[in-house]
């Protein structure tokens, strides 16, 4: 079984997103695992007129949400699955459009420049940084900011997750790739879980030099 193919399977089993949150709004933007919780899209600071990629977008809410204050956006998932519902959900939105590509792959054949790059339990927890990040940099503007969300490192195991493993790094650990890789001003925080939960979440924020 490929990759995609193992990314499908998975998309397929999801379980759909909520069409409104505990507030009542029908968009809104999650870094976390957890419905309601941790911060919202005011680390990535105005939006409006920015272009944003995300990597391994889902089925597009985060993205979605993000249009809806005015950026234009374009997510990127190796599951065709995910590209069907995110088209499906959101498709009437003007400014915002999905594709269904492996990330390096898409990062290597594209050639326009994005102000904002997203990655929540996305692409940069599944493909190797070495690898990934310097495609990143080279398609972001100066000053643009990349932002991604996983699990801290070790929550689970050394062990495969949902179908590729993950590339763990501690915050000092991702500082160093990051800079080693274009970029600056890297900012790392441990998001405590809600009460009674036990594993929190790793927000890394960083500037493309």
């Amino acid at each position: 079984m490929s990759l995609a193919e193992s990314w499908d399977r998975y998309a397929v089993g999801s379980k759909p997103r909520r069409s409104v949150n505990a507030k009542g709004d029908a968009t809104w933007l999650n870094w976390t695992q957890y419905a309601d919780h941790g911060p919202d899209e005011s680390i990535l600071g105005p939006v409006a007129g920015r272009r944003v990629l995300e990597l391994g977008s889902g089925s597009g809410s985060n993205l979605a949400h993000l249009v809806t204050l005015g950026a234009t956006g374009l997510g990127v998932d190796i599951a065709p699955a995910r590209e069907a519902v995110a088209r499906e959900r959101w498709g009437h939105l003007p400014g915002l459009e999905f594709r269904t590509a492996e990330a390096t792959a898409f990062l290597n054949e594209m050639d326009e420049t994005f102000d904002v790059v997203l990655s929540i339990f996305g692409a940069v927890w599944f493909v190797d940084p070495n690898t990934l990040l310097p495609l990143i940099r080279s398609r972001m503007t100066p000053g643009g900011i990349l932002a991604f969300s996983h699990l801290p490192p070790g929550s689970q195991g050394p062990k495969p997750v949902k179908a590729g493993l993950r590339h763990d790094r501690t915050p000092d650990g991702w500082g160093r790739v990051l800079t080693g890789h274009g970029f600056s001003d890297v900012r790392v925080s441990l998001i405590d879980p809600p009460k009674g939960r036990a594993v929190g979440t790793m927000l890394v924020r960083a500037l493309a030099a």
